[in-house]
């Protein structure tokens, strides 16, 4: 199965967005001061632990979807050649 250019680019962009946003928000919640991530003597709450399971599965679903647009580019490249 083909991928047309604008979708395989949509899900390159995608990839690369997910990765973007879900980075500053681990940056973020490392560095969180109100209280939620971390306890009064620093150890990981369960909101820590729940938003950084979010932010892994989300690692690794926007490098899928990236990676098949990737493929998806790269195929319509070749094909140009």
């Amino acid at each position: 199965m083909k991928l047309s250019r604008p979708v395989s680019w949509f899900l390159l962009a995608f990839g690369v967005w997910s990765w973007f946003i879900w980075v500053t928000f681990v940056k973020n919640l490392w560095k969180d001061g109100s209280g939620l991530a971390f306890d009064d003597a620093g150890d990981p709450t369960a909101y820590f632990w729940v938003h950084l399971l979010l932010a892994i599965t989300s690692f690794l679903l926007g490098t899928a979807v990236g990676w098949i647009g990737f493929r998806g580019v790269r195929a319509l490249r070749a094909d140009k050649a």
